[in-house]
Formats: C-alpha cells, structure tokens, sequence
C-alpha cells in the first residue's frame, strides 16, 4: 500500500475515534457539570420562593383561625346574652318590677349573672334608653347618653353584636375600673408613626344587645353586656393556643398574637424582655398604612418589637365599618431561614461531593466504552455487506458494552425463537387484558352500590335540613301560644286563679314542646351546636337521646331498662355523643321489630390504666351474625335490607366509632348467637384541668 493511503486512511480512523470519544466525553459530563446544575438552581429557586409562600400560606391560614376564635367570642357573646333575656329567671325579676325607682333586685340578678358569664358589664335599658339597672353598680346613672347601634337595634327589637372603641369617660362611666385597664403607657417603637400622645386610653369592647320584655310586657327594652378587650390576656393567650399548639413550629420559633387598637397594642403575648408583655408598643409604620389606610390585609415578613416575624394583619371594623384596629398572628422568621439556608448548603455540598466522585468514574466508564463499540460496528458493516458469519470477536466481561457485544454474535441464530417468543408473550397479554377486564367489570359494579349508596346518605342529610326547618317552624307557633298564655294571665288577673291548673299544664307541655325542638335542632344540625371537647355526663346525654327516639320506641313496643351507676364525667363533644347513642338505640329498636328490651348501662370503668367511663347499649333481637361482626364499623356495610323505612346506608356505626376515636375513646361490639348485640363505649374522664384549661 502507498504511504499517502495509509496515512490517509490511519488520520480518517484516527478522526472517527476522536468523534466517538468526543461523544462519549460529552454524554458523560455535560449532565453531571452543565445541565444538572442548571437544573439545581432552577430547582433551588423554585424550592425557595414555594417554602416562603408555604410560610405566607400558613401566616394567612393562622390568621383565618384567629378571625373565627374572634367571630367565635361575638356570637357566643350574643348567643349567651339573648339566652339571658329570654331565661324564666330573668322574667321573674323584671316581673316583680324595674320601675320602681331602684331596680335593687333587677341589679342583684345582673351583677350575679355579669360574673357568671364572664362579662365586663351588664346592664338593662328602658325604652328611652336609660339605665335602669346594672353591674357593676357603677355603670347605672340613669341618664340618657348619645345610644351605641347595639343598643339601638336591641330597643328597636333586634338582637345584634359589634366591636366599638369606647373613650375614657365611656369607660368610667362604666367602671373605673374598666378604665384603668384600659389605660396603656405607651413605649417608643422603632418604625412606626410619629405621635404626640404617651399613653393609649380607649377601649376596644364587644358589646352584645337583645331585646327584652319589662316588668308590665307592654315595654321593650334592651339588654347589653360587653367584655373589654384591652389586656385581656386570657383572649390573646386562647387564640396563641389554638393558632401555635405545641409541635407546629419548629424549634426555636415562636408564634404571637397580638390585638391593637388603632397602631398600639392593647393585648399581646409579644415579649419585650424578663417577659414582660409588649403592651403599648406600636406597629411599623408601613404596615399601619397598608392595614389601617388602605384596609387590606399584610402578610408578609414584618419587624415586630425587636425581630422579624413572618406576619398576617388584618383590620378590625367597629360597628359603623370603620377601621378601629388590627388582629395579628406571626411566628419568629430566623429558625425558617437557618432551616433554608441549612437545606441549601446540603444540597450545594451533596453536589459537589458527587461531581467530585462521579466526573472521574465516568471518564473512565466512557474509556471502556470505545473498544467495544468499534467491534460491533464493524461487525454490522460486515452483516450488512452480506458476510453473516461475521462475529465481533468480543470476550464476555461484567460490563453490559461487552456483554452486549458478546452476545451479538447469537443473535441471529436466536430471532427466530425470540420471534416465537413473542407470539406466545402476545397471546399471554391478550389473557392477562381478559382478566383485568373482568376484575373492572367487578370494581365498576362495586362502584355503582357504593353510589347509590352515597345518594342514600346524600337523602339523609335532606332530610336532616328538613327536620331542622320543621323544628324552626314550630319555635314560632310555641312562641305565639307562651305570649297568649301569659297575655291571658295578665288580662284575667285574679280571675284566671279556677283555671290555674289548665295554665300551668299548658305552661308545662310548652317547656317540653321546647326542650324537643331544641333537641331536635342539635340532632338535625350538629355542626351548629357542636363546640369543643367538654366534660360531659353520660346520663344526661342518654336522656336527651332517649327523648328524641322515644317515638321510635314506644312505635316498637320496646321497654327500656336503665341501669346507671357511673359518676365521672367524660371528656366529647355533647352533640357527638349524643349522637353516637341515637344512633346505637335507633339500631336496636330496628333489630327489634317485635318489642323487646333495650338496657342502657354506664359503670365507671379503667382502660389500658385511665378512668373512664363505660356506656352500654344492648337490645334482645337476634343478634348479628359472627361473619358480620368484624366488618359492622366498615364504611356502607349493612346488614338491613334495601328499600323500605328500615333501609341502612351503613354510614351510621362507622360514624360513631369515628367520633368515639376522636374523643380518645373505644367502641365494640359482642353479639352471642341468638341473644342479642351489645355495644361498649368507653371515653377517658374528663379531667379539671383538660376540661377547662382553654
């Protein structure tokens, strides 16, 4: 061969190797040194700007929490206050007189009632507006003063709840006491707006009114009680609670909460130092320019007192929508950004440790790649060209290259049974798709019963929303006959004492008419009655369940045995436990359509080493079946027939053991065959402290 050609020939070889390895070297390093840490910091920067949205998201969620404790402390306030009005005790003092000059009773029964319910003050209206009687004694005066909307709306016969800023004299006009509590030096704050004053001297008050009758039931007036929310520590320190439990911070962090009238705060857990509470400090001025000039909410980082806190503000309206204050709720910001700033740096040094460890190891993978392929390549060439004997020549190593190669050389031999293969693999598929056919077949019937049965439940809840507005629509007829009745009273005089009797059993049936749809009501709609865990008594609750199912009993002629010993109360929801024990008595009147006896028993009992207390519900039908009893608490499993009065959606009993769980209490079942089903809960004793700590 001439020299020229062959150095032609070795440059194009040499050439081609250069491309090939020039390849190999790209595939190999441009992910691991370009493209993954371009990636990384997209990632990086989408991972960073997601955790500070996930810390506002979680500031606005803490805010919603405080807003509805807030809301929450309105409508209990209201809720309390127009129970009040409407008691028989209060109609019995301002039955015995409120005009006649002292009013000595009627401020006796408000100073006790004041106390009881946790208000402030508390005091009684006259149709033009005076105060007829009060507590504390200080707040009658018996003059006419300028009628906030609440005590309008309340005289008007409407009741009604708003938070409003009352001035230092309103104050003392109330309580000096009041007033001095209400009073708050005020401590020069870093960034906030410039002011003359040195002291914050206004009080922000929720002030509840309802209507009510006097002593002659000709006259309306008002009813109002309020409670002071400057310094109230026990309301800021309640919502801190709710909002930052134990655990839901990271360590290190902080949760706060603070109440502000205009930019001053007047009740706060934020700590100046020695923990000293941070009352009278005030806040930045950019966020009283963005929450009390222009009412929007802030959330975003701010600096409160003495640190950066990821912060939520809104405005607070008074009754006349103006913006008279501000809620907050923040965490500390600096154990987020070292938790950040921590995950960053091990995900910079993971990456540089592995392009470290991983670039060498390549290069020397890519090495052992070229051989190999050269083989092969020139082995297809030759197979091409028609030479079908020819072979790589590659000897077996552990790497797949050179596995691969090895095994091309059977290649050909073995088409035809991979060919064969295939056709059978084919074949398997095609069964294989058959039987998945059949199991969705399977799944879309079982799917189909649990639709229907959730129409079941959805007709269920209609008729609960049903039931509660036939209750309310009685509330108004009862209504009407208790006024009539105590009409006739007033206008009979003496002459009514033949038939006092027939008046007091009318009297009688209405409170019991009463009691019914208020049953009724929380039945029909518990999420509007149910609160917090509360201690409770097992037998109490078990009367009101007995009498809103008494129609079913006595339907069924079922005699019901009670046999009550325990004298612990439980810690649960009433509403819930009230319906988990409907629920298990309607149950067995079902499972006795004959008559029978239902046997209600409660015991003090200890489980797994905590007091408690047990409830039984048991009945004499025929009990359930052993193959059913493992499943009775799975979601839509019924063991009553479809259609008819009696149809179960088997929603019921998984509910209840939901609840029970909840409460940290147990539910099971025993049923002997043939003697009948007894269902067992235990709930944990509601302890003092648990009880009433929040």
């Amino acid at each position: 061969m001439p020299e020229p050609a062959a150095r032609a020939r070795s440059r194009g070889l040499f050439s081609r190797l250069r491309s090939v390895r020039a390849r190999l070297l790209a595939i190999a390093l441009l992910p691991t040194l370009i493209i993954m840490p371009a990636v990384l910091a997209l990632v990086v920067t989408w991972w960073t700007r997601q955790f500070d949205h996930l810390l506002i998201s979680k500031v606005a969620g803490d805010l919603t929490i405080a807003r509805q404790y807030l809301d929450r402390l309105m409508e209990r306030s209201d809720e309390t206050l127009h129970a009040l009005g409407d008691s028989v005790a209060f109609a019995r003092v301002a039955q015995a007189g409120t005009g006649d000059g002292d009013g000595a009773a009627m401020a006796d029964f408000l100073d006790a009632r004041r106390r009881a319910m946790g208000l402030d003050f508390l005091y009684l209206l006259d149709p033009q507006g005076r105060r007829i009687a009060a507590s504390p004694p200080s707040a009658q005066d018996g003059a006419a003063a300028p009628l906030w909307l609440v005590e309008r709306r309340a005289l008007d016969g409407q009741a009604s709840t708003q938070i409003d800023i009352f001035g230092p004299d309103q104050l003392a006009r109330l309580s000096p006491e009041l007033a001095a509590r209400a009073h708050i030096a005020l401590v020069p704050t870093p960034g906030a707006v410039p002011t003359a004053r040195d002291a914050e001297d206004r009080g922000m008050v929720v002030q509840s009114g309802t209507p009510v009758a006097l002593a002659d039931g000709t006259r309306t007036g008002a009813l109002v009680g309020g409670i002071l929310l400057n310094q109230n520590l026990d309301f800021i320190d309640t919502i801190n609670d709710l909002v930052y439990r134990p655990g839901s911070l990271p360590e290190g962090s902080a949760g706060t909460a603070t109440l502000f009238v205009d930019d001053v705060r007047v009740s706060t857990n934020v700590r100046l130092f020695e923990g000293r509470r941070a009352l009278g400090t005030r806040v930045s001025q950019e966020v009283r320019v963005a929450v009390l000039g222009e009412g929007r909410a802030w959330l975003d980082r701010a600096f409160v007192v003495n640190d950066w806190y990821i912060s939520a503000y809104e405005p607070v309206m008074d009754s006349k929508g103006q913006r008279i204050g501000m809620l907050y709720v923040g965490f500390l910001e600096a154990p987020f950004l070292a938790l950040k700033r921590a995950s960053l740096a091990a995900v910079g040094i993971g990456f540089l440790l592995v392009a470290l460890i991983a670039s060498p190891v390549l290069l020397r993978w890519a090495a052992g790649i070229f051989r190999p392929l050269e083989a092969m390549n020139a082995t297809i060439a030759q197979v091409e060209a028609g030479t079908l004997s020819a072979r790589t020549g590659v000897a077996a190593t552990s790497d797949e290259i050179g596995r691969v190669a090895h095994h091309l050389d059977g290649m050909l031999d073995l088409l035809q049974q991979r060919d064969a293969e295939l056709r059978r693999w084919t074949q398997e598929l095609d069964r294989r798709v058959a039987a998945r056919t059949a199991e969705l077949k399977a799944a879309n019937a079982e799917l189909a019963a649990t639709q229907r049965q959730l129409v079941m439940s959805e007709k269920l809840a209609a008729i609960g929303e049903i039931t509660a507005g036939v209750a309310h629509e009685i509330n108004n007829p009862v209504a009407v006959i208790q006024g009539n009745l105590d009409v006739a009273r007033d206008v009979l005089g003496p002459a009514a004492e033949p038939v006092r009797t027939e008046f007091n059993l009318i009297d009688q049936q209405v409170h019991r008419i009463t009691i019914i749809v208020s049953k009724l009501l929380q039945f029909a709609r518990p999420a509007e009655f149910a609160g917090h865990l509360e201690p409770v008594a097992p037998s109490e609750v078990i009367g009101d369940a007995l009498l809103l199912v008494q129609y079913l009993l006595a339907r069924g002629e079922i005699e019901v045995v009670r046999d009550e010993t325990a004298t612990c109360l439980v810690l649960m929801n009433r509403v819930e436990l009230q319906q988990v024990l409907i629920n298990l008595m309607v149950n067995a009147a079902h499972a006795m359509p004959q008559g029978g006896t239902l046997t209600l028993r409660t015991r003090d009992a200890a489980h797994n080493g905590r007091a408690g207390v047990s409830i039984a519900v048991a009945d004499t039908g025929p009990g359930i079946a052993p193959e059913h009893v493992a499943r009775v608490f799975d979601p839509f499993f019924t063991t009553k027939p479809q259609g008819g009065d009696k149809a179960g959606t088997g929603l019921g009993l998984s509910i209840s053991f939901t609840l029970v769980d909840r409460a940290g209490g147990t539910m099971s079942l025993t049923s002997p065959r043939g003697q009948g089903a007894a269902f067992a809960v235990w709930l944990p004793e509601a302890e003092a402290a648990a009880a009433w700590g929040g």
